[in-house]
């Protein structure tokens, strides 16, 4: 058994209605899709949750893969303290991407670890897809393999992919895979990073590609245009497209809207081993 599923999702914090208190509602064309994402996790009862998070621990050549049994967030640095999941951590996956990644002297493993507890882009992701098993009257029984991003080229992040895809067969782990991420910061003069030409530009050609699962293309993004877009996701879309890539997939592009001046994208990713 290898990737169930894949799922390209935003963590605005306002989303949380605790956090939003009503602006919310100004992206609920997002909210729908993310519920039928998590709706679609759900129902496959994975065993493992893989989530690529770009507010987890980075480093410019290396990346990080949460260590230990669990680990709790909250929403409190967005005024909703009172928010707050803990999950367990997938450990047997994780030792068996970090042992992949020794043999084949890739750089990627548990070391470093600076913050143990959950960031907003694990967080709420996490959170959506609790809600799903409660609204289908079950407890959550998932466990969870968190990694982050790192500066390495977009081809590494690519084989990291590669390598988790791997591990999971290995195992024959019921896996479903989570890519966290915003798209450009710079969409309206508005927003809280004003505007570049380039930040409509990304999100056009981003949807377009994730909305035809043409994974292979993400490595080809130019470092300029994702500079001058301030996009967030990009590398943890990769790092998904290398997971399933070779897998059959059936896209399913549900929503894209950016009222705030940021891009938020949800696409759903069905694969032959459902």
């Amino acid at each position: 058994m290898s990737i169930l599923y894949g799922a390209m999702v935003p963590h605005p914090p306002l989303i949380i209605p605790e956090v939003g208190r009503g602006e919310e509602r100004g992206i609920q064309k997002t909210i729908d899709s993310y519920r039928q994402v998590a709706a679609a996790i759900e129902k496959l009862s994975p065993e493992t949750v893989v989530i690529t998070s770009p507010h987890s621990v980075m480093y410019a050549d290396y990346f990080h893969i949460s260590p230990g049994q669990s680990a709790s967030g909250d929403m409190g640095r967005f005024r909703a303290p009172g928010v707050r999941i803990t999950v367990r951590y997938d450990e047997e996956l994780v030792e068996m991407i970090s042992r992949k990644c020794l043999e084949t002297g890739f750089p990627a493993g548990t070391d470093g670890e600076r913050d143990p507890s959950l960031d907003h882009a694990t967080f709420i992701p996490l959170w959506f897809i609790e809600n799903a098993y409660r609204d289908a009257g079950r407890s959550p029984d998932f466990r969870v393999v968190r990694i982050g991003l790192s500066g390495l080229p977009l081809d590494m992040h690519v084989r990291l992919g590669n390598i988790i895809r791997d591990s999971v067969d290995a195992l024959s782990r019921r896996t479903v895979f989570v890519a966290s991420g915003d798209l450009s910061h710079r969409l309206t003069r508005e927003g809280p990073y004003g505007y570049n030409e380039m930040g409509p530009v990304y999100d056009k050609r981003i949807m377009d590609v994730m909305g035809r699962a043409a994974f292979s293309e993400l490595a080809g993004f130019d470092d300029r245009l994702l500079d001058e877009a301030a996009e967030c996701g990009h590398r943890s879309f990769t790092i998904m497209g290398g997971a399933l890539a070779g897998l059959r997939v059936t896209p399913h592009m549900y929503s894209h809207e950016g009222p705030f001046g940021v891009g938020y994208g949800v696409c759903g990713y069905e694969t032959g081993n459902m």
